[in-house]
């Protein structure tokens, strides 16, 4: 099988999915504390129930986009680390088009599985989308990687700000671009 639109095969989506699934749902174990704590009245779930959900929300989205566009594919597979490479197969003859916006969804939830590890540092990889510099860094209250250029603001003298989902478009655009000048 050939990599759609010369953008490589990428596997780190699924590597960053499996890890997330096998070290992050489980709650972190603490210690004893200094026993002036109440005891719940209840017990805790055994497992951290958001990172399921994100795992589950990431399967979902992936499979929804690839029955959107393939509508013969098969069923998904059970592992959800597996749903990446079952969506590049079965999208793997369609429009280009289709295969870059079945890529930015895979990138992005990358980038969000690795946020939800606690690496932030994914977002310095990319320069900043309005000035170019590459000072980007994580700000968790926002949801967005903001630029520590002083001088890179908005409007309103405020740092800039962008979106994962941005981030991942102005990403696929540029590999696109590289592979389009290439040929």
């Amino acid at each position: 099988m050939g990599t759609p639109m010369g953008l490589g095969h990428d596997d780190t989506t699924a590597q960053r999915l499996r890890l997330l699934q096998a070290e992050f749902v489980e709650h972190p174990r603490t210690g004893p504390g200094d026993g002036r704590s109440s005891r719940p009245t209840h017990a805790s779930a055994p497992v951290n129930l958001g990172v399921v959900d994100r795992i589950r929300a990431a399967v979902y989205e992936v499979e929804h986009h690839t029955r959107s566009v393939a509508p013969a594919a098969g069923p998904a597979p059970a592992e959800a680390d597996r749903v990446y490479d079952w969506a590049r197969e079965h999208t793997a003859h369609l429009a280009p088009q289709v295969q870059q916006a079945s890529e930015a969804i895979n990138f992005r939830q990358g980038l969000e599985h690795a946020i939800a590890m606690g690496d932030t540092t994914v977002v310095r990889k990319h320069p900043c989308p309005g000035c170019g510099c590459w000072g980007l860094y994580w700000r968790q209250a926002a949801q967005r990687a903001v630029c520590v250029n002083r001088f890179c603001t908005d409007d309103n003298g405020m740092a800039r700000t962008w979106t994962l989902a941005y981030l991942t478009h102005r990403h696929i655009a540029s590999k696109e671009s590289v592979v389009q000048r290439a040929t």
